[in-house]
């Protein structure tokens, strides 16, 4: 099946507004780094600010991202680093090349951006080699749901429940799952929720210099029962 929506729509707003968010992006990695494998694809790219962290765990990445203004900065960014192969193109197009040949994939803030979200743990679940895993990261609680995730291009935000479940139906395990940055809850419901605000840049890093280090502590000590955003570790059986 050939994929086409959102190749024109998707600009990458909140991809370059995220990439301030470092510490965010460090505290993701801290927890799902034990996870990842040697061989890595990561869905949705952008233009590579995730990637560049993601180099420290990993031994070579192939990064996908269809869209036409993200994919130059891609491209760009790793030209000259034999550890990075990039491909403008949608991963579900993809997959038939990559049957059984990733140890990981990583998907940060993609899952909501794709309608059929079922065919695509499908497609991870092809990819990956027995015994692999699969990192999911994606917006929960779906009553923060506001029109800057509609602006976004999010079809929806998720709870744990949800996407294990469905997850569980194309045949995935669960190695780990847990609500990310409660914190975060209220600061986004006043102000994109109630008052229709926007996501920028120095929102995000004020947030990320001022707010995530504690709140990482403080999650390392107790986990949330519920938290802004959602990280999965999704496991194909090894045979």
């Amino acid at each position: 099946m050939i994929i086409k929506d959102l190749e024109s729509e998707y600009f990458g707003r909140d991809l370059e507004a995220m990439s301030f968010a470092l510490n965010y992006h460090k505290w993701i990695l801290a927890e799902a780094g034990p996870f990842l494998g040697k061989e890595v694809a990561e869905v949705g790219a952008g233009s590579g600010n995730f990637s560049e962290l993601l180099l420290d765990y990993v031994d070579s990445i192939i990064g996908f991202e269809p869209s036409e203004n993200m994919f130059p900065l891609l491209k760009s960014c790793f030209e000259n680093n034999p550890r990075v192969r990039v491909e403008q193109a949608f991963f579900g197009n993809r997959v038939e090349v990559y049957e059984n040949y990733f140890d990981s994939l990583v998907y940060v803030n993609v899952l909501e951006h794709i309608e059929d979200d079922k065919a695509e743990l499908a497609y991870m679940f092809r990819s990956l080699k027995p015994g692999g895993h699969a990192l999911v990261f994606v917006p929960a609680c779906p009553f923060l749901y506001g029109s800057i995730d509609k602006d976004l291009g999010h079809f929806r935000r998720y709870r744990k429940s949800g996407l294990l479940s469905l997850a569980a139906q194309q045949g995935f395990e669960v190695s780990h799952a847990r609500y990310f940055d409660i914190a975060g809850m209220l600061p986004w419901y006043v102000s994109f929720v109630m008052l229709n605000g926007s996501l920028t840049p120095g929102k995000v890093k004020l947030y990320d210099r001022f707010v995530v280090p504690i709140m990482r502590r403080i999650e390392s000590l107790v986990r949330p029962p519920i938290g802004k955003n959602l990280l999965v570790i999704l496991k194909k059986p090894a045979l």
